[in-house]
């Protein structure tokens, strides 16, 4: 039993010996870190937001006519790219609008004639100033009606309906061979280059963003590469479905690649200009006590209160009492506190800034 004994004593003496050489060491060498000198610098000031690329307000248009009737046929698909004056669906008035245009049609030709024959029979004292002027008011009456009709539906029986500019079918609201009110919408055309990207951006950094402000926009639907946008409209309200505020983003070039109608976008909206230390995303921590950056000095960690005015995925616009002289740790500062000594590592200075 004293051999056994002895013989866990002499292992347990031997590791704890080993703890403390390794404690030893490790407290010689220090904890490896990388570092970099700390730069001055400014970034944008962005505000992150989703949405799909929809029609503008004024980017498409519903065709419809004024009259019930029939559609006789359809000549275009929902999606497809039409050219102004293309045929889009053929529509039949129905009996009753037709006669109606029929009837505007007599009434005018009847109420012209009796005005001329009140005017000859006034001019053999027949006829009085005052009835000629009842039959100029009808006459008046009877071409304002035809006019009305001939607005609404041109009175031909068979109709068809053309696209008013280039642009794509964003829908198509009746099916071939279907009876429709008057005044029913039919087909709906988006003009080419009339869509803008809907983004909801939270309440909080609404009154961030202005109209005019410049966007980068990047597809998230194609993978394409980013474009540029500028806001085009902030609404003022909330968006009842995603209790977001709606922004409308419409490309700044002409000749940027053409928006894709219901696509998913990423929009960065940039609204300001941050004047900062510049410095990697991953060198700002956290505590229960705000964010910190460690730098060097004497071959210790040394904790730097800051504050994190922005950033991007990369880098952080940070502002606090940095010191420019001390090298800032950018990696290995998860496993550090004010005090731990540590080896330098030089990272490769970022010829190009951030």
């Amino acid at each position: 039993m004293r051999i056994g004994a002895a013989l866990v004593c002499v292992t347990l003496c031997a590791a704890a010996g080993e703890a403390r050489v390794t404690d030893q060491h490790e407290s010689a060498g220090g904890v490896l870190v990388q570092t970099q000198m700390p730069q001055r610098g400014s970034m944008p000031a962005t505000v992150l937001a989703y949405g799909l690329a929809t029609p503008a307000v004024n980017g498409g248009m519903t065709l419809s006519i004024q009259a019930e009737g029939r559609v006789q046929h359809i000549d275009v698909t929902a999606g497809e790219a039409v050219q102004a004056g293309r045929p889009l669906l053929e529509f039949q008035l129905s009996a009753a609008a037709s006669s109606s245009y029929t009837q505007a049609v007599a009434a005018f030709k009847l109420a012209q004639e009796q005005r001329a024959r009140t005017a000859r029979l006034l001019e053999h004292s027949l006829a009085t100033r005052e009835q000629l002027a009842q039959a100029d008011k009808a006459v008046v009456d009877a071409q304002a009606a035809l006019t009305a009709l001939q607005l609404e539906h041109g009175g031909e029986a068979l109709q068809t309906i053309r696209a008013p500019f280039n642009g794509v079918v964003s829908a198509l609201r009746v099916s071939q061979g279907e009876r429709v009110p008057g005044g029913a919408p039919l087909v709906t055309v988006t003009r080419q280059g009339g869509l803008v990207v809907t983004v909801g951006v939270e309440p909080s950094a609404r009154r961030d963003v202005q109209v005019g402000q410049p966007v980068d926009l990047m597809s998230l639907t194609d993978g394409g590469s980013a474009q540029q946008g500028t806001v085009a409209r902030v609404d003022r309200v909330l968006n009842p479905k995603t209790r977001l505020v709606d922004v409308d983003i419409a490309p700044r070039e002409a000749g940027s690649a053409e928006l894709l109608e219901g696509a998913a976008y990423q929009a960065r909206i940039r609204t300001d200009e941050l004047e900062g230390w510049v410095v990697p995303r991953d060198a700002v921590l956290g505590d229960g006590h705000g964010d910190y950056v460690f730098q060097v000095a004497a071959g210790k960690a040394v904790r730097v209160a800051v504050m994190r005015l922005g950033g991007d995925d990369e880098h952080s616009v940070v502002d606090g009492s940095i010191d420019p002289q001390r090298p800032l740790i950018i990696a290995g500062n998860y496993q550090l506190s004010d005090g731990t000594a540590v080896r330098l590592h030089q990272a490769p200075s970022d010829a190009n800034g951030p």
